[in-house]
């Protein structure tokens, strides 16, 4: 229990017991999928703080303001950057590139969404890259479920691998204090193999069945990529900014910044370029514009999240949780790292990954006096990240990318059902965790 006394609570209930109860009546809701997440985190976050298990003041200081001022930072970006067309350009120059035969394009694609998803995020890739593909695979005659499965797979796979790749890192990386070099430096080595391992098996699963006639594989090669692209000087300042922005990430640890205020000011910054020269008037219409594509349900959602977690972390429930954990593996390294790295996978194939992680995070933390302080904690950080950024592909709620591109399928008239996709993915994700396990096991605890 933390200097938060049981009289404060509403009706002088248990504040431990009360704040556990509305964190498990929120997931269990969100993974109902009845209602909008963003208004359950924030229901979650008032039941929080007018019950009295937290402080209003509280609650603020436990919103991690890098993690939303990051995302803000890169869906601003994302928003114009996509108005280029820069993306549309490359998934249909990629399908080119294989000459429209249906296994390379698949191929092609796959690796354009791991690229994408690691230095933009997983969520606004496949909002890009998904429907191109239909759009495609429609032209080829061919079905879009292994394509769009490999997609969700690679989304998740390459959004693994950085800092900005994936909401579950954005989070470490906030809490832990890790840079986007660290990132780069720790688990990017792992995902080629991942990917690779991964296109094998989509291979073998699917990979022999596909074909398309001729004509069909014509009809992609007629396709003009250069019709993709709208907006030539946009296209070259978003070039621009993208790569200040990653190349800031590249040195920020360095110069003692995070990377929330890189991305806001690459955000400013490509507002600023994108208007330049216009009328007052029509600046003000292209930032409300840009602004309300920005996810804002998204934003709030971590806003709520944060709150909530934050609840029950001042009642004393994750330092407890942290302790029997370290009960259960008899307070051996390699044991907890196995067994978070687990623990992380599994869960996260059956809840959302974000609310899963922000509960972790606080609980990792209290285990820095066990293993010798926080530098300690890297291979905990890692395997944390790997679990619940791999552990997403386990099932169709396991992440938001897939939901994302479930909806995209439904619309076009080839739903992919929960089950289907258990099927095919929640074997591949084991054998991905098994591959996390032997990498940490060798670079970190050997």
């Amino acid at each position: 229990m933390t200097e938060q006394h049981a009289s404060s609570v509403i009706f002088g209930l248990d504040p431990l017991w009360l704040a556990v109860s509305i964190l498990l009546v929120v997931y269990g809701v969100i993974m109902l999928e009845k209602f909008n997440r963003a208004v359950l985190a924030l229901l979650g976050a008032g039941l929080m703080i007018l019950s009295g298990v937290i402080t209003q003041q509280q609650a603020v200081a436990g919103i991690d303001f890098n993690t939303i001022g990051l995302l803000t930072g890169m869906m601003v970006i994302v928003a114009i950057s996509q108005k280029t067309g820069m993306f549309q350009y490359v998934a249909i120059r990629s399908a080119k590139m294989a000459r429209g035969e249906p296994w390379k394009v698949l191929i092609m694609l796959a690796g354009v969404t791991a690229i994408f998803s690691a230095f933009l995020d997983n969520v606004t890739t496949v909002l890009l890259i998904a429907p191109v593909t239909l759009l495609i695979t429609d032209a080829l005659g061919v079905r879009p479920y292994p394509y769009l499965f490999a997609q969700i797979l690679a989304s998740n796979i390459g959004g693994t691998a950085t800092l900005i790749g994936d909401p579950p890192n954005i989070m470490i990386g906030s809490a832990a204090h890790l840079s986007f070099m660290d990132f780069l430096t720790h688990l990017a080595p792992l995902i080629p193999l991942v990917f690779l391992v991964n296109i094998l098996a989509i291979w073998w699963i699917f990979g022999r069945d596909l074909h398309a006639e001729e004509e069909k594989q014509r009809i992609i090669m007629a396709f003009d990529e250069n019709e993709a692209i709208k907006d030539v000087p946009l296209l070259k300042k978003s070039l621009l900014v993208l790569g200040l922005v990653i190349a800031g990430f590249s040195v920020a640890h360095n110069f003692h910044l995070e990377p929330a205020s890189i991305a806001m000011f690459g955000a400013a910054l490509l507002l600023l370029l994108q208007t330049f020269g216009q009328p007052l008037e029509a600046k003000d219409h292209a930032y409300e514009g840009i602004m309300a594509e920005v996810e804002w349900t998204t934003i709030f959602f971590f806003v709520g999240l944060f709150v909530v977690v934050t609840g029950v972390e001042h009642t004393g429930a994750i330092n407890w949780l942290a302790a029997q954990t370290l009960h259960l593996t008899d307070g051996d390294f390699n044991a907890t790292v196995a067994a978070i790295l687990w623990i992380s996978a599994i869960a996260s194939a059956l809840v959302d990954n974000i609310p899963f992680v922000a509960t972790m995070i606080p609980m990792i933390a209290d285990m820095a006096d066990s293993f010798g302080g926080e530098s300690a904690l890297l291979p905990l950080w890692w395997a944390l990240a790997l679990g619940a950024c791999l552990g997403g592909n386990g099932s169709l709620i396991g992440a938001s990318a897939n939901l994302i591109v479930a909806g995209f399928a439904q619309r076009a008239g080839h739903p992919i059902t929960f089950l289907v996709f258990l099927k095919h993915a929640f074997g591949l994700m084991l054998i991905s965790i098994a591959m996390c396990h032997v990498y940490l096991y060798m670079r970190y605890l050997s």
